[in-house]
């Protein structure tokens, strides 16, 4: 995230609406651990990652497009922007894994859209996600309720940012394969209450 404007990055929201902590540790502790996961995203990404801009079968496509919401505060990069053939844009973000049950990936994608209006000028009413893993679309409606969430989910990462309180570890699923599992220590730190310190990490070290 960057503070120096107080923007949020669009993969900020995606992180802190995946897990506050996750969002923590990378961006106000710059945190941040390889697994195979972050590697095979990497991958996938190589192609979108390259800002180019081509037409298929009569469909402009723009790819590592920069976004803009002064609005709404919210800047960063698109994976892919179709444009339809009334000149709408249409957001698709690549994902390496399969479809995850909370909204992170929605979230990120509506903030994507959010951009494009005020940038265009015109209603982006839907988008989609594309999973590496089933190599399936999975197409998103902006509705009111998803739009609510990306507003709310901005706040929260300003207010998490003003704070500086790392969030306690949520020791579910999630972390099953986050790979900052072990600089989170989810399962150790996860009875110490609802948020905690830094340094409380450090004593609890010392103390194992």
């Amino acid at each position: 995230m960057e503070k120096s404007d107080d923007y949020v990055m669009l993969s900020a929201l995606q992180h802190f609406v995946y897990c506050p902590r996750q969002f923590a540790l990378i961006h106000l502790e710059q945190v941040w651990q390889e697994n195979i996961y972050t590697l095979r995203g990497m991958r996938v990404h190589e192609r979108v990652d390259t800002p180019t801009h081509e037409l298929i079968e009569g469909v402009r496509v723009e790819r590592s497009l920069h976004l803009v919401s002064h609005t709404h505060q919210l800047r960063g990069i698109a994976d892919v922007v179709e444009f339809l053939s009334d000149g709408t844009p249409y957001p698709v973000e690549y994902k390496v894994g399969a479809r995850k049950a909370k909204d992170a990936d929605k979230v990120q994608l509506c903030a994507q859209a959010i951009c494009l209006e005020e940038m265009f000028g015109r209603e982006v009413p839907r988008g989609a996600l594309f999973y590496h893993k089933s190599k399936r679309r999975l197409e998103v409606e902006f509705d009111e309720g998803l739009r609510s969430l990306v507003t709310d989910a901005v706040r929260g990462v300003q207010a998490l940012w003003e704070s500086q309180v790392m969030p306690s570890p949520v020791a579910d699923a999630r972390c099953d394969n986050c790979s900052l599992a072990e600089a989170c220590m989810p399962h150790s730190l996860r009875g110490f209450g609802k948020n905690f310190d830094r340094n409380d990490v450090f004593r609890i070290e010392l103390e194992n």
